[in-house]
């Protein structure tokens, strides 16, 4: 890649062109779970968070009825910290001269000014309009009426029983931080485990351990867990296939002339992947700039099978990630937890056994805050990071000419905006692409949340 297009699609700040892209998107900018005076006991006196995304510098608060303000920090009066501001139920007041807003951004008193004055009628502080979906509070940072939010997406559709987020901080740029998740090569290496543990000691809700977890069908026999099976075929036969949200990624590893293993993946644009954590757990994430250098992930997991345990996931990774800021507690000031011993014995990294979230934290972190893409030697394997790339400097090249963004961000597509689906399985090598498409159906038709959309759909075609 040239030096020109490494900035171009890096840069995200008000008024770059890779900025102007990503505000066609709804973006995450903060867990509800922040909120909780359990979590975070300051929020129990005052709910109020100053947040930073896309370069800008923001401040979130939840009014005494429940309505949510996402507004830009500095008072429209004198620049003033309005993350600083006194909570007064209704809104946010400057403590500097007292001016008031609320979530809309709209001034509610100027307090100095003489006595019938009009000067709060024509102030409006910027605001950005905010949904609450899956646990996770949603901004709309474009101009102009945003697109649809993807509802049939399915960590939005499933109820709040079945699903669960969560975040971290990683220190690098929001593309690094998203490449190494559409890269189905990297699992054979980077989370190689050199032993195996028993499969019935790793629970669905087990934090970053899914390549300890068993792929759909047999091997011989037996089921493999996907550590085995990373470690074994290391070479995958890799393609992808254009999709309404982005790219749909399949990586082929044959195991025998009548076994392989199939892993299907999505790739939603501009910064999301869709993978499998057991054969009825998903994950969905998000890659959400903070700025150039500093990137939070949102993980949604969704289950097609019984209700998710919310307290004992959330409790799992915090073991691996600090509050209020969601923090990882390994990173390059303790090398990352780097154990020789490990890395000789027990993993390919030598990072860690039960949280493979800080492998990739690695592995993105120590190319520096912003990757240089002029020093790479791009392979096959990495023929999926190379497409994504051309959607994005297309995605810019359109948005700068005056065009649609593509994906979610086009209405006229919103209604093919569904699951999608992933999975992770030994197929007949043969009749893989079938077999995985029934395996995908039948975690559809188990999932209780999904059976009475699939009844209302039949009785709507009679």
């Amino acid at each position: 890649m040239k030096a020109e297009q490494n900035e171009l699609v890096t840069r995200i700040g008000p008024g770059t062109a890779c900025g102007a892209v990503l505000r066609r998107y709804w973006q995450p900018v903060a867990l509800v779970d922040e909120f909780d005076p359990r979590l975070d006991p300051r929020m129990a006196q005052r709910a109020v968070k100053a947040v930073r995304v896309l370069g800008q510098d923001l401040v979130l608060f939840r009014d005494a009825t429940g309505r949510w303000g996402l507004l830009d920090r500095d008072c429209p009066h004198r620049g003033a910290d309005l993350a600083f501001g006194r909570h007064e139920g209704d809104g946010l007041r400057c403590p500097f001269h007292g001016w008031k807003f609320d979530a809309t951004g709209r001034c509610l008193e100027t307090p100095a000014e003489p006595t019938g004055s009009k000067l709060c009628e024509r102030v409006q502080q910027r605001a950005y309009p905010v949904l609450e979906k899956s646990g996770v509070l949603f901004a709309w940072f474009g101009d102009g009426e945003a697109p649809p939010f993807p509802e049939g997406f399915d960590c939005f559709a499933a109820p709040s029983t079945h699903t669960f987020a969560f975040k971290g901080l990683w220190h690098c740029n929001w593309l690094q931080a998203f490449e190494v998740g559409i890269d189905p090569a990297h699992p054979s290496f980077l989370h190689r485990f050199l032993n195996d543990a028993a499969l019935d000691a790793v629970g669905e809700n087990a934090a970053g351990r899914q390549f300890r977890s068993a792929s759909a069908g047999e091997f011989a026999g037996e089921k493999w867990p996907m550590s085995r099976i990373m470690r074994e075929f290391h070479q995958p036969d890799l393609s992808f296939e254009n999709r309404p949200w982005g790219l749909q990624i399949t990586a082929l590893r044959p195991m025998t002339e009548e076994l392989t293993h199939v892993r299907v993946t999505q790739a939603i644009f501009p910064h999301t992947f869709v993978i499998p954590l057991s054969e009825t757990l998903t994950i969905t994430q998000m890659h959400v700039p903070v700025d150039d250098e500093r990137t939070y992930w949102y993980s949604f997991f969704t289950s097609f099978a019984g209700p998710v345990d919310k307290e004992a996931m959330r409790n799992q990774r915090l073991q691996f990630i600090s509050l209020p800021d969601y923090v990882p507690r390994s990173g390059r000031h303790n090398n990352w937890g780097f154990n020789a011993d490990e890395q000789r014995s027990r993993t390919y990294l030598g990072m860690g056994e039960e949280d493979i979230n800080v492998h990739d934290q690695w592995a993105v972190e120590s190319m520096g805050p912003i990757q240089d893409r002029t020093r790479e030697h791009l392979g096959t394997s990495d023929k999926v990071i190379m497409a994504n790339r051309r959607l994005l400097l297309k995605a810019i090249e359109s948005v700068q000419a005056g065009a649609a963004a593509p994906g979610v961000a086009d209405a006229s597509l919103a209604a093919q905006m569904q699951g999608p689906d992933t999975v992770d399985g030994i197929a007949p090598a043969g009749a893989w692409s079938t077999w995985w498409q029934e395996r995908a159906q039948a975690k559809r038709a188990g999932a209780p949340w999904l059976r009475g959309t699939a009844a209302a759909v039949e009785a709507q075609a009679s």
